[in-house]
C-alpha cells in the first residue's frame, strides 16, 4: 500500500475510457489495468450515464498510476497538459512514435532540435498528448512526466505557478530556465519541479494558443486521513474554484481532484447496495468527506 498522499493522474473520456486504458497499457512495459467499475441507479441525476456502464478504470502504466472516466462529452483534452516520455535509446523513442501516430495527430515531428538529440509532440487516437524525447541523462525510474504548458489568458504565469505548487506541496524546484532576450524574455523556456516525489515539468507558451487548461486532464492528490484532504483543498482552492465530487480548479485554472484511498476500495466492493449508497454520497459532496463516506458504505 503506498504511503499518503501521493500524486496520479485522472483523464475524462466521453465513452472511450476502458478503450483508452486498455491502448495506453498495450503500448508501455510493466502497465495492466488494476480495476473496472460501472455506474448504478444512484447518482443518475449527477452523472446520466446508463446503469451497468463503465464509470472508471484504474490502470497504471509503468509505475505511474492513472484513473480514465467516462463523463460524457462535456471536456475535451488538449496539449495544454501532456506526458513526457523520457527514453533512453532511439529504439524506444521510435517505438512510442510509432504507435501513437496510428489515428494519432502530429505536433511537432519527431527529429532532432537544439534542446534534443530526438524529440517528437503528438496527440493520441484519443486526444492525449505525448512528449517524446531521448533522455539518456534523466532516470529511467520515471518514464511518464506530465507537462503544463501555460498559454492564453495564463501566458507567462508557469513560474508563479511552480513557485505556488512547491509551496503547497512542500516540494523542490530543480530547474528554471528563462531566457535573458528575445519573445520569450523573462518567460520560463522550461521548468522542472517535485511534488510528492513526482517529476514534473512547466513552460510558457512560445507562440499565441488558447488552450485552456480543463477537467479533461486533472491530477490526482490521494489522501488517507480527512486532515490530509482539508489541507490540500484547503491551498489549491485558494484564488480558484470548488468544483463537485472531489474535483477543484486552481488559480491557474488547472484541474486537481483531491480523493480519499479509501473511496476506490468502497466501490470495487462486490456489494452493489453498497457502491451504490456511497457514490450517492460523493457526488452530492464538493469536498469529500471520508466519515460521511464510510457511514453511507456501512449503513
Amino acid at each position: 500500500m503506498k504511503a499518503t498522499p501521493y500524486l496520479s493522474n485522472g483523464l475524462w473520456f466521453d465513452k472511450e475510457a476502458e478503450a483508452a486504458a486498455r491502448f495506453y497499457v498495450s503500448i508501455f512495459p510493466d502497465s495492466a489495468i488494476d480495476s473496472i467499475t460501472h455506474y448504478g441507479k444512484e447518482g443518475f441525476e449527477f452523472h446520466q450515464q446508463p446503469e451497468g456502464s463503465v464509470m472508471a478504470v484504474a490502470f497504471n502504466i509503468s509505475g505511474a498510476e492513472f484513473t480514465a472516466i467516462n463523463g460524457g462529452p462535456i471536456f475535451q483534452l488538449n496539449a495544454s497538459i501532456s506526458y513526457f516520455i523520457l527514453c533512453q535509446t532511439e529504439t524506444e523513442a521510435d517505438r512510442y512514435w510509432e504507435a501513437f501516430s496510428d489515428g494519432g495527430k502530429v505536433l511537432m515531428p519527431l527529429d532532432k532540435y537544439p534542446w534534443a538529440e530526438k524529440y517528437g509532440w503528438i496527440q493520441d487516437r484519443f486526444g492525449l498528448s505525448w512528449q517524446i524525447m531521448i533522455a539518456r541523462d534523466h532516470s529511467p525510474e520515471q518514464l511518464l512526466m506530465p507537462s503544463l504548458l501555460f498559454n492564453g489568458d495564463q501566458q507567462g504565469k508557469a513560474e508563479e505557478a511552480v513557485q505556488f505548487y512547491t509551496s503547497v506541496f512542500r516540494g523542490t524546484t530543480d530547474m528554471i530556465i528563462k531566457p535573458e532576450e528575445g519573445p520569450m524574455k523573462g518567460q520560463v523556456e522550461y521548468a522542472q519541479f517535485k511534488l510528492l516525489g513526482e517529476t514534473l515539468s512547466a513552460m510558457d507558451s512560445s507562440v499565441p494558443m488558447n488552450m485552456p487548461f480543463n477537467e479533461a486532464l486533472s491530477l490526482i492528490v490521494n489522501c488517507r486521513t480527512q486532515a490530509e484532504i482539508d489541507y490540500y483543498w484547503k491551498y489549491l482552492t485558494e484564488g480558484g474554484q470548488e468544483v463537485q465530487c472531489g474535483w477543484l480548479k486552481d488559480k491557474f485554472g488547472v484541474s486537481w481532484q483531491v480523493t480519499p484511498v479509501q473511496l476506490e476500495e468502497m466501490l470495487k466492493h462486490p456489494d452493489k447496495e453498497r457502491t451504490e449508497r456511497v457514490t450517492k454520497a460523493f457526488m452530492a459532496m464538493k469536498k469529500l468527506d471520508i466519515e460521511a463516506l464510510e457511514k453511507a458504505f456501512n449503513e
